[in-house]
């Protein structure tokens, strides 16, 4: 049998509700929970579990930044010629070009996530970024001098979807890639001990913790601070392999 320790008296639900991202997630929390066995730092009991739990956060984190902020506008950032295969000047350069683009803007920050690709083909890197404001090709151009720029609003969404929805698919779209700098690959250990994908500073949502008895408690809860049921929901009791504690996730449309 396994040891256990005290992680609080009363078992429960808790379920992290970002208001301004429309999102919510939590899981049941034991008053027990197994002893995690010791672990030398840097290293991994199960490093394919840990990097698909990494991955799987990272996706999350893009996805409600991005909802939270309205970004639906995706770009790319390509080098002419043989390309950049340093990822340390890939982020020295995209620095440089939001530093730009602000001044471009005004001055005024704004919020963004960028994420890092190898080519296919090896020519190096380019990267993939999101916004939420109408920028100009030409001032992008401007702020981004070494190679191609490409940008568009997302338009393949039914009449009538609401930011939340055009945002949560920009989202999905970049998770592609930030997935895939989790992977082990040819080229993949240069990223290691480099962020995967990097946002605008301080467009952080803020996140309310909501907890109850009931996964139905905490949704009661959540509905009553967003003011409608979520469209869309899911529960671990819909996977047949779900192994740890029962979760839920909800969103707003």
């Amino acid at each position: 049998m396994s040891e256990s320790v005290l992680i609080q008296p009363d078992a429960g639900w808790i379920l992290s509700l970002y208001p301004t991202a429309g999102e919510a997630g939590g899981s049941f929390v034991p008053s027990y929970r197994p002893a995690r066995a010791w672990v030398p730092a840097g290293a991994a009991a199960d490093p394919e579990r840990s990097r698909l739990e990494a991955a799987r956060r990272a996706k999350k984190k893009v996805r409600v930044y991005c909802a939270a902020n309205g970004l639906n506008r995706l770009g790319t950032l390509t080098y002419a010629g043989d390309g950049c295969h340093d990822p340390a000047q890939l982020r020295r350069d995209v620095a440089a070009f939001f530093r730009a683009l602000r001044n471009e803007l005004g001055g005024k920050a704004f919020p963004y996530v960028w994420v890092p690709e190898w080519h296919k083909t090896g020519h190096g890197l380019h990267v993939h970024f999101a916004v939420g404001q109408f920028i100009a090709r030409g001032r992008i151009q401007a702020a981004w001098p070494h190679g191609f720029v490409h940008i568009k609003r997302l338009s393949d969404l039914p009449v009538g979807s609401t930011s939340w929805r055009e945002a949560r698919l920009a989202a999905g779209y970049l998770s592609k890639y930030v997935t895939k700098a989790f992977e082990p690959d040819e080229g993949r250990e240069h990223l290691l001990g480099l962020h995967r994908y990097e946002v605008g500073q301080n467009f952080q949502p803020p996140v309310m913790r909501l907890s109850g008895t009931s996964s139905d408690e905490v949704l009661a809860k959540a509905t009553a601070v967003m003011g409608g049921a979520p469209a869309l929901s899911w529960s671990s009791a819909e996977a047949e392999d779900w192994k740890a504690p029962p979760a839920v996730w909800f969103a707003w449309q």
